[in-house]
């Protein structure tokens, strides 16, 4: 089989599929995104997703098993020490994290707020763990009342602010994280995102607005991407990916405003003629419905993106290779409102295939990673094995 001359990346953002060996080690034993989700349903209509081998890779309520699935199928287990997104995408990309990023169950450290207050000049509100849309609709009216910004964490090692864009400007917000940013990147702290949440309205009525914007780490090592881009191939970044990787390896980056706007610029990408990797990230999963413990939300939103997958496989040219991932779970029916241990499935799929068939269990996410390096002959990441001879 000739070389892919692009790839489509595609990270259904915590779409886990049944929990990992060592779900208990996580306390995520039982969870099952996918499986539960589908319960919750009554069964997922995902006919396009089930024509490429979904039901395949394990038994889901609604999706059947198919005789001549049309893409390769298998599921992938994160060999990372984590279960969060920073950790997950760096493993696609070809870094193993070793140490986890922390966790604020109970709220960040004193000695942190007292900081942040003093560097940034406003008073800080909340502090605790909290979904982010409850959060500003309980401290909204005194958020507008005093300047104070509201600081919120999740299960995820994020500090997420939030500010009413009339009170606090976009401009001055975006310092505070930064700010932030600075401030929790002392080793004590290891904070793996901060996260801007604007919002608009009045109390009662709130709304989050689409200039959110995430400040990661910088990955601590080489990744793919960083070689794709530095051998002069293009790595298109859509959603959060450039964020995710602070930049690193990107070629160029595209926000997204949902699932639906990040399915249309990777339709307008797909047109594009260029020679190299897109990369895309669907969050509204696990930010919309995962946290929220949604499950119908969660299993309308995979209907939905099901539903917009003809338009990209349409799309695709014989030298396109599309490959569908997640990178953890987030079981909706679960308890407290964490990403959970989970495999992740793996769509591969082109127009150019002779046979499919499975991948089996892939033993770490950067498989992906090992796959990309051998298609656009660049240095290998030091983990992975790649799946690209499976291919016919």
């Amino acid at each position: 089989m000739q070389l892919f001359k692009r790839i489509h990346l595609i990270v259904m953002d915590s779409v886990g599929i049944g929990e990992a060996p060592d779900a208990a080690e996580f306390g995520d034993a039982g969870s099952d995104t996918l499986g539960h989700i589908a319960e919750a349903m009554g069964g997922l209509n995902v006919p396009n997703m089930e024509a490429l081998g979904l039901g395949n890779i394990r038994e889901i309520k609604g999706v059947q098993k198919v005789p001549n699935p049309k893409a390769y199928y298998g599921k992938m287990q994160e060999a990372s020490a984590g279960k969060d997104t920073m950790t997950g995408h760096w493993e696609i990309m070809g870094l193993q994290v070793d140490k986890p990023f922390k966790v604020y169950p109970d709220g960040f450290p004193e000695e942190l707020i007292r900081q942040l207050e003093e560097r940034t000049g406003r008073k800080v509100i909340g502090n605790k763990p909290a979904s982010g849309t409850a959060i500003i609709e309980e401290l909204g009216k005194e958020h507008m009342e005093t300047g104070a910004i509201i600081v919120y964490t999740s299960a995820d090692p994020v500090l997420q602010i939030a500010a009413h864009e009339e009170i606090v400007p976009l401009e001055e917000l975006y310092k505070i994280c930064e700010i932030a940013r600075k401030l929790t990147l002392q080793p004590e702290y290891l904070v793996g995102r901060v996260i801007a949440r604007p919002f608009t309205g009045t109390p009662g009525n709130f709304t989050r607005t689409a200039n959110r914007h995430d400040y990661a780490i910088k990955p601590f090592g080489r990744t793919t991407m960083n070689e794709l881009k530095d051998h002069g191939f293009d790595v298109i970044a859509l959603g959060k990916i450039s964020d995710i990787y602070n930049g690193e390896g990107v070629t160029e980056a595209i926000r997204t405003k949902n699932n639906g706007d990040g399915m249309d610029r990777l339709v307008e990408t797909v047109k594009r003629d260029f020679h190299g990797l897109s990369f895309l990230n669907l969050v509204d999963f696990d930010a919309m419905y995962g946290h929220r413990r949604d499950p119908i939300g969660y299993g309308k939103a995979l209907e939905e993106f099901d539903a917009r997958l003809p338009e990209v496989l349409d799309l695709l040219k014989e030298d396109d290779l599309l490959i569908i991932t997640a990178d953890h779970g987030n079981d909706p029916t679960f308890k407290g409102t964490d990403h959970t241990r989970e495999f992740v499935p793996l769509l591969v799929y082109s127009k150019q295939f002779k046979e499919t068939g499975t991948l089996g269990l892939r033993e770490t996410f950067a498989d992906i990673a090992a796959t990309v390096a051998e298609n656009f002959k660049v240095p290998a990441p030091a983990y992975g094995t790649s799946f690209l001879s499976s291919l016919k």
